[in-house]
């Protein structure tokens, strides 16, 4: 098992060099300075100013020597400091990621819990009613977009019903000390409820709207998977031997079925940690989404590119995960027998 973990990881490093290339690539040649952004907004400033800004970041170097000096820092564990902020990168990243974790993982408990029921009822009862409204609700589930649901659930909750906050993590004065940067963590060990019912409140609507196509996809995957695998010979075989149905669907087939769905889940929730920009713009959401944004939108070179090496860095572990998972639902596959 170690060897293939070792194995799994030595993969990865290519795809994380790629990705931080292609991403460095794009940001040196598209227009616009960086430092006259920043600078711009002090007021008027001197050319020589400007050129002493751009040096102490190293901007005036060339391409590859701009590179080779960030993948230098990321072998050191050093991100680099923001132009903008002026502070290291890796806390400006720091301090976000736990808001969006909370958030990514809170969709994600939302999908799993109502997809993979859905689509095992779905797959049993083929062709039920259930079955149909499930698979429509999964079609319209993969069409929308997250900004979308996310404004019409505002307008809903918020502004029609107005029984869920519109944005942010928690209301002021609910008495919370947060320490972990987990807030709903913190409201629980504290024994807060107040907070803990606030917090939920809180992250229902942004967490529904990220949630949404993770649900539809796993349930399709889920459906199709345990479909295919309850006309396989050993399911066949349990149930000739009398073992009831339940046990035959729980412990014999969806134990196998789930393969693809790992696969399904690991890529979706790298999605979500990934992919959860424009949602947490819509609800103001202090992610790690929206530092991006703001990076982006000012130029600042560090804090995007360590941005990108953290979302890169999270679809490898998410992946290897999921290796790891399909090793223990079918040892075979960690000892080379398959795949």
């Amino acid at each position: 098992m170690v060897a293939y973990v070792a194995r799994r990881f030595l993969q990865a490093l290519p795809v994380l060099f790629g990705v931080t290339f292609v991403v460095f690539l794009l940001l040196y040649v598209t227009p616009g300075d960086p430092v006259e952004l920043y600078m711009g907004q002090a007021g008027t400033v001197s050319p020589e100013e400007i050129a002493r800004i751009r040096q102490e970041f190293g901007l005036d170097r060339p391409f590859l020597e701009q590179y080779g000096r960030f993948l230098w820092g990321v072998v050191r564990g050093d991100l680099g400091r923001s132009i903008i902020h002026r502070r290291p990168v890796a806390e400006l990243i720091a301090e976000r990621i736990p808001a969006t974790m909370e958030l990514s993982l809170f969709a994600a408990l939302i999908a799993l819990l109502v997809a993979i029921p859905v689509g095992v009822i779905a797959a049993v009862r083929r062709y039920s009613l259930l079955d149909s409204v499930g698979t429509l609700l999964s079609l319209v589930g993969v069409s929308m977009p997250g900004f979308w649901l996310g404004l019409i659930l505002i307008i809903l909750f918020s502004v029609t019903l107005r029984v869920l906050p519109v944005a942010g993590r928690m209301t002021y004065g609910t008495g919370l000390d947060p320490r972990t940067g987990f807030l709903l963590l913190d409201a629980v060990l504290q024994g807060n409820g107040r907070a803990a019912l606030d917090v939920l409140r809180h992250l229902a609507m942004p967490a529904l709207a990220m949630s949404a196509g993770m649900m539809a996809m796993t349930m399709r995957i889920t459906r199709s998977s345990l479909l295919e695998t309850i006309r396989q010979d050993y399911v066949r075989t349990a149930r000739a031997k009398g073992v009831p149905e339940p046990r035959v669907i729980l412990r014999h087939a969806l134990r196998n079925a789930l393969l693809p769905v790992v696969t399904a889940v690991a890529l979706n929730l790298g999605a979500l940690l990934g992919g959860n920009m424009v949602v947490e713009t819509v609800f103001a959401w202090p992610g790690l989404g929206q530092r991006v944004v703001d990076a982006v939108k000012t130029r600042d070179f560090p804090l995007v590119q360590g941005c990108v090496l953290v979302y890169a860095l999270t679809y490898v572990v998410l992946n290897l995960v999921a290796d790891l998972s399909y090793a223990f639902l079918n040892p075979r596959i960690s000892h080379g027998k398959e795949g």
